[in-house]
């Protein structure tokens, strides 16, 4: 009986103030929420000639927004420009580019046009330990997956920025899991990763004002071409930490990130463990629902302890896979 008296006490108290908190929030949360729509729109994606940026590009196409991919190789964009048109029986726009020339993406960009909707998917990813990892490839890593985005956004921003009355525009970019915790044998990978969160969030607040909205997608491994060759040289190590979110088809990352990016979301996740990630990371970033908001703040602590489990477990894996490396 006193223990039902008390669970109605705890109610009386805990309904109220729940209430409050979402109210609250409801009245904190910045930016405030949108719809971004496609249809009509002109939709620009870097890596758009294979995995997950090719199928943003069917389904973009599909949805009848004025489709460009860029890419570096010409005979992959011939493909997937085909490949398009067989799915949805559109054409889209192909340029060839290397991300990290400047001046080549901004001539693209200015082939192109005006872009409303900017998706930033190119990346390439090495896994290796620091020690193995040389210079070069370290600055390869960052220059294509951080200045690269910094070129494309560069060199789309003014056109986005007189957009006249098209409506809200939105700035796409490609992180991963690897982008929001640090993983064993990632870390060229994660850095240009963590770099685009901190990209977003300064990037967020300086084109507020011009109706362009931000979003950042934290996809786990995604079956795609780039997954592949990875695979083939990443340590067992590395491999087993990665297992523990599971891989992703490319189409199913590509519909979430679409509709991500339709409803100005600041951080897309892809599924439990992103979401998981995603509450335990939030911190100072931009939050669009007060619902999102209530479970960030209410779960922050249970959220810190399931990372520390994680983390237990990730560590304890690497002691014992170093222990019976050095034990043969």
């Amino acid at each position: 009986m006193a223990l039902l008296f008390l669970l109605w006490i705890l109610l009386i108290v805990a309904i109220p103030c729940s209430l409050l908190l979402l109210l609250l929030l409801s009245f904190l949360v910045r930016p405030r929420p949108v719809k971004i729509p496609i249809k009509g729109r002109h939709v620009f994606i870097s890596g758009g000639s294979s995995g997950i940026g090719l199928s943003l590009a069917r389904l973009a196409a599909a949805e009848g927004a004025r489709v460009s991919i860029l890419a570096r190789s010409p005979d992959k964009l011939q493909e997937a420009c085909q490949s398009i048109r067989l799915a949805t029986g559109v054409d889209v726009a192909v340029f060839s580019a290397d991300v990290r020339d400047a001046e080549a993406v901004r001539r693209a960009l200015d082939e192109a046009g005006p872009v409303d909707v900017l998706i930033c998917n190119h990346g390439v990813f090495v896994a290796r330990e620091l020690d193995l990892h040389d210079v070069e490839g370290v600055k390869f890593t960052i220059d294509v997956n951080l200045t690269g985005t910094f070129n494309l956004i560069k060199a789309a921003l003014p056109g986005m920025k007189n957009r006249g009355q098209r409506g809200p525009g939105s700035i796409a970019l490609m992180s991963s899991q690897a982008g929001q915790v640090g993983i064993y044998g990632y870390t060229a990978y994660s850095a240009s990763k963590f770099g685009l969160r901190g990209l977003g969030e300064a990037l967020q607040q300086e084109v507020i004002v011009d109706d362009i909205h931000v979003s950042i997608i934290f996809p786990p491994d995604t079956e795609t071409p780039g997954l592949a060759e990875e695979i083939k040289t990443r340590s067992e190590i590395t491999s087993i930490i990665a297992a523990s979110s599971g891989t992703m088809k490319a189409d199913e990352v590509a519909m979430l990130t679409l509709n991500g990016i339709k409803s100005g979301t600041f951080f897309v996740t892809c599924n439990f463990d992103g979401i998981m990630l995603a509450l335990g990371t939030a911190s100072l970033s931009p939050q669009r629902s007060f619902l999102v908001a209530f479970f960030e703040v209410v779960g922050a602590g249970l959220m810190r302890l399931v990372a520390l489990y994680y983390q237990w477990s990730w560590y304890k894996t690497i002691e014992k896979w170093h222990s019976q490396k050095n034990s043969k």
